[in-house]
């Protein structure tokens, strides 16, 4: 029976890093975006640096003189911060001037926070301890990362318009919240099983919401949203567009 868990477990981490990777990658059409037009229009870097602080934490976590048994949680959010950490760059690089120190201020306390918590867990704890701080904070920041499309959620019910959340975002925030609830649960671990529990819920919500509104129109009058909008990391919707006058952008995947 534990051989069974133990594959069980392993399994569910590959589909973990699979799914995490595919959420990771979404913004990529975003960036393109940006890229193509040298400027960051309307969209905003603090999601983008508050999950690299995330999976620096998890990656962290994971480790084994942090918790055992968890690598693959550490290869998954390892490879997240690399991501979210050319995301940042890149709008550091095509951000105006006066928003450069925003952001650069915000990535700086980004880090400071992740090498407070990791040499506190190094020199100050030790065990169940280091476990207990480490777990803590990963979670935390875990369940804000999830908690993003929030916004995005309470807009499609006022609109009844699912153009505001792209399906395949919500489909991959459900798979990769699912895979590693389900880890956390056969890892007994709570640190992983909370935080990605909560993911699955809030992602299950977006493709109930999906399967609702998918063949309804936005309300008449209302901002058409350009990509900007449908991104979780943008500021807020293009103003003067109508949505019965534009055609709807496809968001992030």
């Amino acid at each position: 029976m534990g051989t069974v868990r133990e594959t069980a477990h392993i399994l569910f981490g590959v589909f973990g890093n699979l799914n995490g990777l595919l959420l990771f990658l979404a913004p990529t059409i975003t960036f393109k975006r940006i890229i193509m037009k040298r400027s960051t229009e309307h969209f905003s870097a603090i999601p983008y640096v508050m999950t690299l602080l995330n999976c620096l934490l998890s990656a962290w976590y994971g480790l084994p003189l942090v918790s055992k048994n968890n690598i693959l949680v550490s290869t998954i959010n390892a490879t997240g911060a690399a991501i979210e950490l050319i995301y940042v760059l890149i709008f550091l690089l095509f951000t105006p001037k006066k928003d450069k120190g925003k952001i650069t201020g915000l990535l700086t306390s980004v880090l400071a926070v992740f090498a407070t918590v990791a040499l506190i867990s190094i020199f100050a704890l030790h065990s169940n301890s280091r476990k207990l701080f480490c777990g803590l904070a990963a979670s935390l920041f875990s369940i804000v990362m999830y908690a993003s499309p929030l916004s995005v959620i309470r807009m499609v019910i006022k609109t009844k318009s699912v153009e505001f959340m792209p399906f395949f975002l919500s489909l991959f925030v459900f798979l990769c919240g699912t895979s590693w609830f389900i880890y956390g649960l056969l890892g007994r671990d709570p640190y992983v099983a909370v935080p990605n529990g909560f993911g699955c819920g809030l992602g299950t919500v977006q493709l109930i919401l999906y399967a609702i509104y998918r063949d309804k129109k936005p309300k008449m009058g209302k901002p058409a949203p350009d990509e900007s909008s449908l991104e979780m990391g943008s500021d807020k919707p293009l103003e003067g567009k109508l949505s019965d006058g534009q055609q709807s952008q496809k968001g992030l995947v």
